[in-house]
């Protein structure tokens, strides 16, 4: 430690020695220090200051609460700044939040109801786990019309884990984890009203509201109410948007009194009526005959987390949640009913010995699918887990994470899921390698049976878990205002689980899936300027035999491009362009291979005092995935579908404006 001149002094053995000086807020600098016996030499050390663009974010994900820029496995963060922005894009969902992401990417999975999966880095969406303050409120299999119903009002951060995590998250990780974090109320109440409308006949209205409620208790309420009308872009009598209602409910509770204690609570309510398919009074050209689609979704969730510290020295962490949901789908002449159950429970501590923080504990996880309809698709599974993990900082210069996790499925045995990670860094450089290995439990609920049901499919013979492994290696340079991350990437997934399209039929396939690629990002911020690139290279093998190819609705390139000129209290403008490359069509019998195309968008709000008028446009060009082929089948398909698979915009060129009031 220097003193208050920022002197320090050393002694030093004879010879040659590596110094290195650092200090919050600058960047290291390391000096190569030679000198002999008895010798005095001064020297002056000048730091740069650290570059706004590393800021010092807390992640949670990693369970060890430590700065991004400490962690040794690869966090991606999605800060309250960004939130604010997409919010204003779509208010009634977190789709356009997740789809602007690095190698993060929104398919829909079903063009008649609007449902969709996220994809981490060309991995299918069920292999992505999404969490809530580390709780599964939205269940485990969050694909489809889960993503379309959870507002971003209230979140604070998002949390990206890009790789196998079932060391840290046990099944259902095998392409990442999605972490939505909650927004911390304040010490002073605040009232955030914002009302929404679109182009397309789409109406928002949420409220948020933060309220301290005494000296160490805080709450946050969460009211939605969303609506959109159907449309039909291409008047072919088949709504190319699916209109809804939805109500949205969640309140938080929030208790800390500063002595290393607290304890967060949460519950949901969401109530949804989705409608598709044929417009009214319309009918399919091959039948001449009506075919409604219609999903109806009633959720309840809640949960809770508290820590507790122990001795100054041990973090001991409790968290727990449930979920119940129930849907009820028309699909033409078809009504399928079922219920989703999940239970959640974890008891973990942490603590820290010299240079290791570590972190142990037990889950239980409990998954249930009862189909009314159709029982012999329901299951139970029961997952009890063991994890540890100890990250180790061996230098200034380098840290490692290691962790592994134990896990007895109920239906598919035991599994040993390890991760181990490094980050290396050096002045303006710094660079990560991670590897994890993990499994996921096979269920009859893939991106398929979302947009089809379930009535029409088969499945031969018993499932297998699908195991799956993946390594990453990313590259970081900051230089002033700039910075540019370059990150290579592979996953492996063995008897992987692919439904069959020209027959409906659900197994395992013997060749694994592979996925591999390149993500690029660069960020140059220099106030009141930003602008962000991204740019995504994705090269995938699904399937066995002749039927091999790429993974379906996977573009081998995307890229992005977002400027943003932002005065804080006054205004902000930006522009958006996105490029998708072509890719691999699945039963479609108008093409195998889709389009490339690209996309526009601008965003402009001001600010009025406690008022905030704003107007967004998306897809200025009208792209239509329409322009090019029908969206409706000749003939219906062998699962029941009369759409073929939606690559590309079906809604075309849509306007939305409001205003936002912070009282």
């Amino acid at each position: 430690m220097t003193d208050a001149d920022g002197v320090a002094r050393l002694r030093l053995p004879p010879g040659q020695t590596q110094v290195m000086v650092a200090r919050d807020g600058f960047l290291p600098v390391t000096l190569s220090v030679s000198i002999a016996e008895g010798q005095e030499q001064t020297f002056v050390v000048a730091l740069d200051a650290q570059p706004t663009i590393e800021e010092h974010v807390t992640v949670s994900a990693t369970r060890t609460d430590a700065r991004i820029e400490d962690q040794a496995m690869r966090v991606e963060v999605l800060g309250l700044e960004e939130i604010d922005e997409k919010q204003l894009m779509t208010p009634g969902d977190i789709v356009m939040m997740l789809n602007e992401m690095g190698g993060l990417r929104v398919q829909a999975t079903s063009p008649s109801l609007g449902a969709a999966s996220v994809r981490v880095q060309g991995m299918r969406g069920r292999y992505t786990r999404f969490l809530s303050d580390g709780l599964p409120l939205f269940g485990e299999d969050v694909g489809g019309l889960g993503l379309l119903q959870i507002p971003p009002s209230d979140l604070g951060q998002v949390e990206v884990i890009k790789g196998v995590a079932s060391a840290l998250y046990g099944a259902g990780a095998l392409g990442g984890v999605v972490d939505l974090i909650s927004k911390r109320p304040g010490a002073e109440p605040r009232h955030d009203l914002l009302v929404n409308r679109t182009s397309l006949g789409g109406t928002d209205a949420v409220l948020f509201v933060e309220q301290p409620l005494s000296a160490w208790w805080r709450g946050t309420l969460l009211l939605g109410g969303h609506l959109q009308e159907r449309h039909d872009g291409d008047a072919d009598g088949w709504a190319d948007l699916a209109g809804y209602e939805r109500v949205v409910v969640r309140p938080r509770l929030f208790w800390d009194n500063q002595a290393g204690r607290s304890f967060f609570a949460t519950g949901g309510v969401t109530v949804e009526g989705r409608r598709g398919g044929t417009m009214p009074g319309a009918v399919l050209r091959a039948t001449a005959a009506p075919f409604p689609e219609s999903l109806d979704t009633v959720r309840v969730d809640g949960g809770f987390v508290s820590r507790l510290l122990i001795a100054d020295a041990y973090v001991v962490t409790a968290r727990a949640s449930a979920t119940r949901q129930e849907h009820d789908h028309r699909s033409g002449e078809v009504l399928e009913h079922d219920r989703h159950g999940t239970l959640f429970a974890e008891l973990a501590v942490r603590g820290s010995h010299g240079r290791h923080t570590w972190v142990a504990g037990a889950a239980f996880d409990r998954a249930t699918f009862t189909p009314r309809d159709l029982p012999a698709f329901a299951y139970a599974y029961n997952t009890p887990g063991l994890f540890v993990q100890d990250d180790v900082a061996v230098a200034r210069w380098m840290s490692v994470s290691a962790s592994a996790r134990f896990d007895r499925h109920n239906a598919f045995g035991a599994f040993v899921s390890p991760r181990v990670s490094a980050l290396v860094r050096g002045g303006a450089w710094n660079s990560r390698v991670s590897a994890g290995g993990g499994f996921f439990a096979p269920t009859p609920l893939t991106e398929e049976t979302e947009a089809a049901g379930l009535s029409g499919l088969r499945i031969d013979g018993r499932l297998k878990a699908e195991q799956g492994r993946s390594l990453s290696w990313d590259v970081t340079r900051t230089v002033g205002r700039f910075s540019v991350t370059g990150t290579a990437f592979r996953y492996e997934v063995r008897n992987p689980v692919i439904v069959d399209r020209q027959t409906f039929t659900l197994a395992n396939v013997p060749e694994a899936t592979t996925t591999a690629g390149i993500e690029a990002v660069a960020t140059f911020r220099h106030a009141p300027f930003s602008v962000t690139g991204t740019y995504t290279y994705v090269s995938s093998l699904e399937g066995a035999g002749a039927a091999r190819g790429d993974i379906p609705l996977t573009p081998r390139h995307s890229a992005g491009l977002v400027a943003m000129w932002e005065r804080e209290g006054m205004f902000r403008v930006g522009v958006e362009s996105y490029f998708t490359g072509e890719q691999r069509l699945e039963d479609n019998p108008y093409r195998s291979q889709s389009a490339s195309y690209v996309l526009f968008g601008g965003l402009a709000e001001r600010r009025f005092g406690r008022w905030r008028v704003f107007a967004n446009v998306e897809n200025l060009g009208n792209v239509r995935q329409t322009d090019w082929e029908p969206l409706v089948r000749p003939t219906r398909a062998a699962d029941g579908r009369w759409t073929v698979d939606a690559w590309a915009p079906l809604d075309g060129r849509v306007f939305n404006g409001g205003v936002r009031l912070s009282f």
